[in-house]
């Protein structure tokens, strides 16, 4: 009597075939990953700027979004941070203080960029929207308001700098004088596209 079950060449057959699979999917799985990580990265500097803005509106006052280079005592505004802050005030040199309505730099929220998106970098056109009473973009003091954010991965080549070649769907947030906030995708061209920059 024959007992049921697998031989072993039937079993390296299996594993071949399997371990030949997974090689196939690998370069797929890395695009998707940096993608994610973009859409992350987007999804998350979009709430904070939203934050800023619906603050803003509800305290009728003026409320700041900075982007930062990191979230300690040792951190700096920066237009290509990850991190953002927040705050009624600068928080330079002090984005590790707690969230507080009364103490300097009046933190209302902060976000590591860490947070999901490890590898996705931020290039803006400047390091802090203003926001006034009314939802608009203010300028105190002749301070200039980020108006774009360019959301990239290192790891491959954005689809709307290099079509034959760009495997990443990049992102953009842009931010009008009105204060309108949109994400959008810079490799879109069909003006009826909703996703257009």
């Amino acid at each position: 009597m024959r007992q049921a079950g697998f031989t072993i060449i039937e079993m390296m057959i299996a594993l071949t075939i399997m371990t030949l699979l997974i090689f196939l999917a690998l370069p797929n799985m890395s695009t998707w990953l940096n993608n994610t990580q973009i859409r992350t990265a987007g999804e998350t500097l979009l709430a904070g700027i939203n934050l800023a803005r619906t603050e803003a509106l509800r305290n009728n006052t003026v409320v700041r979004f900075q982007t930062t280079t990191t979230l300690d005592s040792a951190c700096a505004l920066s237009t290509t941070g990850t991190n953002w802050v927040v705050s009624l005030t600068n928080p330079a040199g002090a984005c590790d203080a707690a969230p507080s309505n009364t103490a300097a730099p009046q933190i209302i929220q902060k976000k590591s960029g860490a947070e999901g998106s490890q590898r996705a970098t931020v290039t803006a056109d400047a390091s802090t929207i203003f926001f006034n009473g009314l939802g608009r973009l203010a300028s105190p003091g002749g301070a200039a308001n980020i108006t774009q954010i360019d959301i990239a991965n290192p790891a491959g080549v954005c689809q709307h700098v290099d079509a034959t070649n760009g495997t990443m769907r990049c992102l953009r947030i842009t931010i009008s004088n009105g204060g309108q906030i949109k994400m959008c995708d810079p490799a879109v061209t069909d003006a009826t596209d909703p996703r257009i920059c």
